[in-house]
């Protein structure tokens, strides 16, 4: 078993480098690459169990994964005050639970796998199991380390509230949309085809300040000039999914990334998923061509 700092250090390590290997592909990891995943050059490290939710590495102290399947067995949910109800594994409250009580005593942060399709999963990292509910036989996770110093995280003030909601989105919702969205595109902007995942965002086409659902048909895989564009609807994409440059900005005269990157895309097509049900909903595309005629 390694001592406590080594572990965090390793833990830590291994954190760096998912980051870095989700930020290539749009956010998300499967399942081969997390049973055999490269922490450094020579330092192979297996990130998820073979059959079960909990993954306790036997020379750690503590649990270092755990996974949330909307298909699964358990109940596991999100609860007001930013924190995530993870069941206990069932038959005892000992076994696997034991290394992730284990984690809370050491105050060992562990990373949250979201599954979001047969073996791929959108990783959340660091979260922190910040209480042991044995009545209802769950974890309480606290997604962001900001919220394990709250009071009472149970009850929080109006004030904790939203900034817990504002984490949620930010920590839970945004990454899994995202990785949702750039996966059905297959890591590609769906405006001018660029493959980069480090320069691709998944762009609402009804935002959620107005109600717009964190689904894919209500995204489109865009890269972070073209996104832009969108939010400020210098470019916009109707229900034929054809492309549309502002009118005002077809007119103008400027360098290569205007004349290349946005007025020679007038009237082109979008790339769409190859799944008809991930496609972009041609309600809400009009619903927001709407809106961009209107500001042209």
């Amino acid at each position: 078993m390694i001592n406590s700092g080594a572990e965090e250090a390793l833990r830590q390590r291994i954190m760096a480098s998912l980051a870095e290997r989700t930020a290539h592909n749009g956010g998300v990891i499967t399942r081969a690459e997390l049973s055999d995943f490269s922490v450094a050059p020579g330092e192979r490290r297996r990130l998820i169990d073979t059959s079960r939710g909990i993954w306790n590495p036997r020379d750690m102290a503590a649990t270092l994964t755990v996974v949330s399947s909307p298909d699964g067995p358990y109940a596991d949910r999100e609860v007001e005050g930013g924190l995530f109800r993870y069941d206990y594994r069932a038959g005892s409250d000992q076994g696997d639970n034991t290394k992730l009580r284990r984690a809370a005593e050491l105050g060992l942060p562990l990373i949250l796998l979201r599954k979001i399709a047969a073996g791929v999963y959108v990783p959340i990292f660091p979260v922190f199991v910040v209480s042991d509910d044995p009545s209802r036989k769950q974890f309480l996770i606290a997604l962001d380390e900001s919220l394990r110093f709250l009071r009472d995280p149970l009850h929080p003030t109006a004030a904790e509230r939203r900034y817990a909601e504002r984490v949620v989105r930010q920590r839970l919702h945004q990454p899994e949309f995202r990785g949702r969205v750039i996966r059905a595109y297959e890591t590609r902007c769906a405006i001018c085809r660029l493959r980069h995942g480090e320069l691709l965002d998944a762009a609402h086409i009804r935002p959620d300040s107005k109600g717009g659902m964190p689904i894919v048909s209500n995204g489109l895989a865009m890269c972070k000039i073209h996104h832009a564009a969108y939010d400020e609807d210098f470019l916009s994409v109707d229900p034929d999914y054809v492309i549309h440059i502002k009118p005002s900005l077809l007119e103008e005269h400027d360098g290569p990334m205007l004349l290349h990157g946005l007025q020679e895309l007038h009237q082109h097509t979008i790339e769409v998923p190859r799944a008809r049900a991930e496609r972009p909903d041609p309600t809400l595309l009009d619903e927001r061509h709407r809106v961009f005629l209107a500001s042209a």
